[in-house]
């Protein structure tokens, strides 16, 4: 389905959802490539985990940040530490250093590493939901979707519980065009975007967007396509959300909640 959530309504939910989480305990800086001979890949390729540490099969949240693929640094969002669940957050390479696969190849790196590790941290490897935000929502959908990227690492995308990108691109992103002398308005779509892999037997998909107004590029109007191919190639449980008087930047504050709303739906069920 699709819905356009209110700016009242999403702070009134952003609200009853906000609050200091307690009992966490916090590992950092575990490099989920291993020890490499370079350099860059071993200052860069780290997650932290949040955890508790009484609890065990909790579901997983594994975050990737924004930031265009060219900054950004990790993080555990403090709204993600709800019903006991195990957050990661994962830093990846940046572009220009590398290309932008190599930042995708990172993603199914450290999510392949939560597949294999997350039960010492009381994880459940059967409850593990990608989400991300802008650039971190690029990379959750191009390893959710494409299969190849997981199965470099022995994993299967469709072992994912969910996939929770937070207005992503989804046609060719915006630093792959760069790269390649494109402009930023120059529409592309190729293997590089998730809109070429869309498929109706992936995991379930909640898309969230701003308000389209205020939206970046057209960002809405990029995620309406995504969520209708979606329905027309039958995928049974996608859903879209505008978040109505939310900006590119500003739309998490409403979208945690939604995604917590998510993963307490799809837990249920199973």
């Amino acid at each position: 389905m699709t819905r356009n959530i209110g700016l009242f309504l999403a702070l009134l939910w952003f609200s009853v959802f906000t609050s200091v989480a307690t009992g966490y305990t916090y590992e950092r800086n575990i490099p989920y490539r291993g020890k490499t001979q370079d350099p860059y890949v071993n200052q860069m390729c780290q997650l932290d985990i949040a955890y508790k540490s009484d609890v065990m099969e909790a579901p997983v949240v594994v975050w990737f940040h924004g930031g265009g693929l060219t900054s950004g640094k990790r993080s555990i969002p403090e709204q993600l530490l709800k019903d006991n669940m195990v957050v990661v957050g994962v830093e990846y390479r940046l572009s220009p250093k590398v290309k932008t696969m190599d930042i995708v190849d990172d993603a199914a790196a450290a999510i392949a590493w939560v597949f294999e590790h997350i039960e010492q941290y009381g994880g459940n490897p059967a409850s593990i939901y990608i989400a991300g935000h802008s650039a971190g929502g690029y990379l959750v959908d191009m390893v959710g979707l494409d299969r190849t990227w997981l199965a470099k690492y022995g994993q299967d995308a469709d072992r994912l519980a969910g996939i929770i990108p937070f207005s992503a691109q989804v046609i060719t992103h915006f630093e792959t065009r760069n790269q390649r002398g494109l402009k930023p308005l120059q529409p592309t779509i190729d293997e590089t975007a998730p809109l070429y892999h869309v498929r109706k037997d992936c995991a379930p998909i909640l898309i969230l967007s701003g308000d389209r107004e205020k939206e970046l590029y057209g960002r809405y109007e990029e995620l309406a396509y995504f969520w209708r191919l979606f329905k027309l190639v039958g995928h049974p449980d996608v859903t879209l959300y505008e978040l109505g008087g939310f900006d590119h930047g500003g739309m998490c504050a409403a979208g945690f909640p939604l995604a917590i709303q998510f993963i307490r739906e799809h837990e249920k069920g199973k």
